[in-house]
C-alpha cells in the first residue's frame, strides 16, 4: 500500500518551516542549559526561557521528524543515500530533544538561585551538594549533545537539498 498522507500547507511541504523552529529553539535550549548549569545567579531569569525553548523544540523536533517522513515517502527519496543520512540524523536528534526535557525539568525544578532584584523576585532555594552538581553536569553533557545533533542534522539536510 502506497504512503499517500502529505503534510502540506498550500500545495507545499511544511517540513523545512518546522525544521527552521528546530534550527532557532534547539540551540537556544542548550545555550540556556548551559548557562542555566554554570550560573546561578542567572537562573531567576533563565529558568522559565529554558523550559519553554526545550518544550518547543521538542515538539517541533518530533513534528519535524513526521513532515519529513511524510515529505521523504511522498517525493520517493528515500533510494538518495544523503537524505537516508539525515533521516537517521534527524531520528536521533528528535529522541535526543525528548530525552532533553529530563535534565531541563529537573534543573528547572531542584537547581534554585539567587535574584539581583532588590525585592529578591525569582530567588529561589534549590538543592545543594552532590544533587546539585549531577543535575548541572547532567544537563551540560545534554545540552552539548543537543547542540552537536541539532548541527550534523542540519548539515546532512542542506546537503541533501543543496549538495556537496
Amino acid at each position: 500500500m502506497p504512503y499517500t498522507y502529505a503534510m502540506e500547507f498550500a500545495g507545499l511541504p511544511i517540513h523545512p518551516l518546522i525544521v527552521h523552529v528546530v534550527v532557532v529553539f534547539a540551540p537556544l535550549a542548550g545555550v540556556s542549559g548551559i548557562l542555566y548549569a554554570a550560573l546561578p545567579s542567572w537562573r531567576w531569569l533563565l529558568r522559565w526561557p529554558l523550559v519553554a525553548c526545550a518544550v518547543i523544540a521538542a515538539v517541533a523536533g518530533v513534528l519535524a521528524a513526521q513532515s519529513g517522513f511524510s515529505l521523504e515517502h511522498g517525493r520517493n527519496l528515500q533510494q538518495l543515500a544523503s537524505v537516508r543520512t539525515h533521516q537517521h540524523r534527524g531520528s536521533i536528534l528528535r529522541w535526543t530533544l525528548l530525552a532533553f526535557l529530563v535534565p531541563v525539568g529537573l534543573s528547572a525544578w531542584f537547581l534554585g538561585g539567587g535574584s539581583p532584584v532588590v525585592s529578591g523576585w525569582g530567588s529561589r532555594d534549590g538543592r545543594t551538594g552532590g544533587l546539585a552538581v549531577g543535575l548541572q553536569v547532567l544537563l551540560v553533557a545534554s545540552a552539548v549533545f543537543v547542540l552537536v545533533w541539532v548541527v550534523l542534522t542540519g548539515d546532512s539536510g542542506a546537503r541533501a537539498v543543496w549538495g556537496q
